[in-house]
């Protein structure tokens, strides 16, 4: 599942995510662990591991697939 950086708290990795039918859901920085990201911004695209109500468990770029690290 694919949706777009909604907010971003850069100091404590928490934010929200908005998918293309306008629902937000929120994420903890436990969702980044191990995905490889270094840098989230507002507005970056994401793919998402979650049921259809949360919570996102984990979340990686766009295009970088689970056996894939990003370099």
């Amino acid at each position: 599942m694919q949706a777009t950086i909604h907010t971003l708290d850069q100091a404590t990795g928490a934010g929200s995510v908005i998918f293309d039918d306008g629902r937000v859901l929120d994420f903890q920085p436990a969702a980044l662990f191990g995905s490889g990201l270094r840098k989230l911004a507002v507005g970056q695209r994401v793919t998402l591991d979650c049921a259809d109500s949360g919570p996102i468990e984990r979340m990686w770029v766009v295009g970088i697939g689970d056996d894939q690290t990003i370099s």
